[in-house]
């Protein structure tokens, strides 16, 4: 099992959370809907939204089968 650098959390917007799930756009939402990946969260207003990124880190640690 290969050690984890916990980075600083940020906000990430769809395009990071792409890049690093490997997942596209209905996919993401589709599992927010079934409660199977982190909710987004509003922010600057009520037309943009982004992702906790610790939240995302722990979901794709926890699909490598890693404790995260």
């Amino acid at each position: 099992m290969a050690a984890t650098v916990q980075q600083p959390r940020c906000i990430w917007r769809l395009p990071t959370v792409k890049l690093r799930t490997g997942l596209g756009r209905t996919t993401i939402y589709d599992l927010m809907k079934d409660g199977r990946f982190p909710k987004s969260h509003r922010i600057a207003g009520a037309h943009a939204v982004g992702w906790d990124s610790q939240e995302v880190e722990a979901w794709i640690a926890a699909q490598l089968g890693e404790v995260a």
